[in-house]
């Protein structure tokens, strides 16, 4: 059933009195969606489209959520359609009254955006009430000397319907004696009066029966009876008469129960037991009844309930005072009641926007509140306020509606939540207030990016590492919630060859350890840096990088490696030679030796773990450089054997031997003579033989070759000899150092020269000097700058050759025969 469903046929007058009303209400309220409906209507009865009175769409709906705000919900919206419909029972007789015009005020509520709409539902009354009198049988006592014309104010009936439905008239059956007229209280309400036509007789007739008849204005008309019965009395002359026809009382709604109200005082001016009067309610509903006392013998009025101003505002009612001959006197009471501030504010939340995206920004709605102040007047005037929060303010929206909205920025991180209490004050004296906590919950929106622990990270990681083995771990945190504070992990720079980075380390997504996928080596790499990125899980997503440098630390794990003394292409060591007159300091060798390892790791000390001699030589113990420590002895082996330690500062030391051979001599000859001293076996001795001779006579070709060089050259320029050098600059020229064919760095070189006299039949090999340049080896004859000619002979200035000494750079170790000769026969 539709609003647009009335009552059928309304008279025409009806019609035109109802649309003057509702132009007066819509002047009063405007811009309010106004509907007419009929009382009691079935529920789920449409009252009409509000979506589409208020310009919304269908689709929309479900985003708007339109829904009904009131204190007392009758309807409801159809969320699909956008019907407003009959949710409960609505009697108008129960919300309204005998007001004339019933009206359901409420808002309706629709968000994104937030809008309040008034909607306005008029009642018409439906006739679904009959008039009803208090009492089935009325009984009167009439005194016989009555005159015509009394009247006798009757009960009258109540009809619970409004308007044209209401109570109309009242009708009298017919009889002889009695008529009936029909009078108003002040607040509208018509009783009926019993009016006396003519004289009665009690010894006539002393008992009469009449029937009252009350009528409604419905369509049709209903109606309610009761039986007036009248037993006809001996006369009573004198009637009480009240001192006031009408008294008027203003009372605070807060009166106590049993208060005072007045006393009403009526007189008779009979007689004895004709003047006793007695006070009764007279034409009262059940309203005066609970609200007020009247003592019957007295008259005085008292309160029996507390009043409430906004129930009623005021009360009239009538009084009724009898003489025991039923003459009976009546006045009108008039009860004001005085509103005071006995009611404090209500504070509705009618929508709650929780939880709020922290990016919201200023003037963002958090909740839409309501204030309701049954008070009137200053007392019913309310305002609101927000105790103790700088990040909200309230802001007037509609009426008796306010907006709670946001102030300034939000940040979860630092207060995830609040509790805002509204205060509502009305401005009655003294205020009353009340006050409603709003729980905001505030949304996690990504807005901050991972925080490393630390700015930068430097681990240390010792070599030779397990692979797979932890060797860090960064840590970022993230306050965000959930996704936006969930971090992940990647490395995303290095200064590592990119291909080579995963195979040196990886790190965990999860944890932020840093993984070694290899065992590092320190020799080799020893040290990198890496460009580690946290990143959260938000969209979009905000990322941290930081810096995290890996050195690696040294182990002890490479020996040292003796670089000199080397061994030979055979694996035998090599020997040095000594002067036999070798000072005590004289430098002899000196064992280099490198370690791959770094810091104390490759800090070298050299020992001596076995000499054939000791206390002959000395060893440097940082620099390993093999020193006379005395002069040879005439007891002393000419041929020594020194097995050298050489130990790293590690923890635990590794070590490397070296055995140096020495030999005390002052020429090559001497080497030679004792090892042809010695005997050999058969086949070495053979080689060795074949060997030298061909050793000797190289050298004597050279020899002569330089010679004959020599003496053409001096006969050339024999104007000019003042400079000696070799012969010719491209006949003689250096020879190189004695260098180990697996010579590395560090070695110690050696350069030996040969000086051979012209004159003497005995070729000497002497061993003279210790050069310290290294020089590539080129040829047997060097030129050297420190040999001048012999000028003491007597003659013509003009050297002969056989005073010529040629200084020859030579090196037996070159001569592979000579080598392994040499040694097999010094150190068997």
């Amino acid at each position: 059933m539709r609003s647009t469903a009335q009552r059928s046929s309304p008279a025409p007058w009806r019609q035109v009195l109802l649309a003057f009303l509702l132009s007066l209400f819509r002047g009063a309220l405007p811009n309010q969606i106004r509907y007419s409906i009929p009382e009691e209507l079935a529920q789920n009865s449409v009252v009409g489209n509000l979506a589409k009175d208020l310009g919304l769409s269908v689709q929309d709906l479900p985003a708007r959520k339109l829904r009904v705000s009131a204190e007392k919900e009758y309807f409801t919206v159809n969320p699909e359609n956008g019907d407003l419909i009959v949710s409960d029972r609505i009697d108008r007789e129960q919300i309204c009254g005998k007001k004339p015009l019933c009206i359901l005020d409420f808002d309706t509520v629709a968000e994104n955006p937030l809008n309040i709409f008034h909607v306005a539902v008029t009642v018409q009354d439906v006739n679904d009430n009959i008039p009803l009198f208090k009492q089935n049988k009325i009984e009167l006592k009439i005194v016989e000397s009555t005159k015509p014309g009394k009247t006798f104010p009757l009960d009258p009936a109540l009809d619970s319907d409004a308007g044209l439905n209401s109570l109309q008239s009242y009708h009298l059956n017919d009889n002889e004696h009695f008529d009936l007229t029909e009078k108003q209280t002040g607040d509208g309400r018509k009783y009926p009066e019993l009016v006396l036509k003519h004289s009665l007789d009690r010894e006539e007739q002393n008992f009469h029966q009449l029937v009252l008849t009350a009528v409604d204005g419905g369509d049709p008309p209903q109606s309610g009876t009761t039986q007036i019965q009248i037993q006809v009395t001996d006369a009573n002359d004198n009637p009480p008469v009240f001192i006031q026809d009408i008294y008027k009382v203003s009372l605070q709604e807060g009166v106590p129960r049993g208060f005072s109200v007045l006393q009403v005082t009526a007189t008779d001016q009979d007689e004895g037991v004709n003047a006793e009067i007695t006070y009764s309610f007279h034409n009262v509903d059940e309203l005066v009844e609970q609200f007020f006392n009247l003592d019957k013998r007295t008259g005085e009025i008292t309160t029996k309930d507390d009043f409430d101003f906004e129930i009623a505002n005021s009360y009239t009612f009538s009084v009724e005072a009898k003489d025991p001959g039923d003459l009976a006197a009546h006045c009108s009471i008039q009860v004001e009641i005085l509103d005071e501030n006995d009611c404090a504010p209500e504070v509705i939340i009618t929508s709650v926007f929780t939880p709020l995206p922290e990016d919201s920004p200023p003037g963002t709605v958090i909740a839409l509140i309501k204030t309701r102040d049954r008070d009137s007047g200053e007392n019913g005037e309310v305002y609101c306020r927000i105790l103790g929060r700088g990040e909200f303010i309230l802001k007037s929206y509609s009426k008796n509606y306010y907006k709670l909205v946001t102030d300034g920025p939000l940040d979860r991180e630092k207060i995830p939540e609040y509790n805002i209490t509204v205060l509502a004050t009305d401005r009655g004296k003294p205020p009353l207030s009340s006050s409603i906590s709003i729980t905001l919950h505030i949304a996690d929106v990504n807005d901050n990016a991972p925080v490393f622990k630390q700015a930068f990270y430097l681990v240390h990681v010792a070599e030779n590492n397990p692979p797979g083995a932890s060797i860090a771990q960064v840590s970022a945190s993230d306050p965000d919630l959930g996704h936006n504070g969930h971090v992940s992990y990647s490395i995303v720079a290095s200064d590592l060859e990119p291909p080579a980075l995963a195979s040196y380390v990886s790190v965990s997504a999860q944890s932020g350890v840093v993984f070694a996928q290899r065992a590092f080596d320190h020799e080799q790499l020893r040290a990198f840096e890496l460009t580690l990125q946290a990143r959260d899980q938000g969209s979009p997503a905000l990322s941290a990088n930081v810096s995290l440098r890996v050195l690696v630390d040294d182990r002890n794990d490479n020996a040292p490696r003796v670089l000199y003394p080397a061994l030979g292409p055979d694996g035998s060591a090599l020997f040095d030679t000594v002067p036999r007159a070798a000072q005590p300091g004289y430098l002899v060798t000196k064992v280099v030796a490198v370690d791959a390892d770094s810091g104390h790791n490759a800090w070298l000390s050299y020992h001596v773990l076995q000499a054939s001699e000791p206390g002959l030589f000395s060893l440097g113990l940082r620099t390993g450089e093999v020193r006379t420590a005395r002069a040879l002895g005439d007891r002393d082996a000419a041929r020594q054997r020194l097995l050298v330690a050489v130990r790293d500062g590690g923890q635990p030391p590794l070590s490397a031997t070296a055995t140096l051979l020495l030999v005390f001599a002052d020429s090559l000859q001497e080497v030679l003579g004792d090892v042809s001293d010695r005997p050999a076996p058969s086949d070495p001795q053979a080689e060795l033989q074949f060997y030298l001779v061909v050793a000797l006579a190289l050298i004597s070709v050279l020899f002569l070759l330089a010679v004959i060089l020599a003496v053409a050259l001096r006969l050339r320029s024999s104007s000019s000899a003042t400079t000696w050098g070799c012969f010719q600059p491209g006949l003689c020229v250096r020879s190189g150092p004695v260098v180990p064919p697996n010579y590395g760095e560090g070695t110690l070189p050696y350069s030996y020269n040969l000086c051979v006299a012209s004159q003497s039949a005995k070729t000497e090999f002497n061993f003279l000097t210790v050069t310290p340049e290294v020089t590539p080896s080129q040829d047997l004859l060097c030129e050297d700058p420190s040999w001048v000619p012999n000028t003491n002979h007597e003659g013509a200035g003009v050297p002969f050759a056989s005073d010529i000494i040629l200084k020859v750079s030579f090196n037996l170790f070159d001569l592979p025969f000579c080598k392994n000769a040499i040694e097999a026969r010094l150190f068997p």
